[in-house]
């Protein structure tokens, strides 16, 4: 399973909110959504956070094997 948990924690320490997400970069409410629930998000999403955030995807998300 992916799960976003390292992305909230890059984003505190960017100090850039969920709120500047959507209103300074546009970043769709649902997609902030999908993110907090670990659903299916698309890549496009991921790269924009990236440059956002200044940062490598292993940054953001983290492979859990299922058991």
């Amino acid at each position: 399973m992916i799960v976003f948990d390292k992305l909230w924690a890059v984003m505190r320490e960017k100090n850039i909110s969920q709120y500047k997400l959507i209103n300074e970069y546009g970043i769709s409410p649902a997609q902030i959504t999908r993110l907090k629930r670990n659903e299916n998000v698309k890549v496009s999403i991921l790269n924009t956070l990236c440059n956002i955030l200044d940062c490598d995807i292993c940054d953001i998300i983290e492979f859990i094997k299922d058991e």
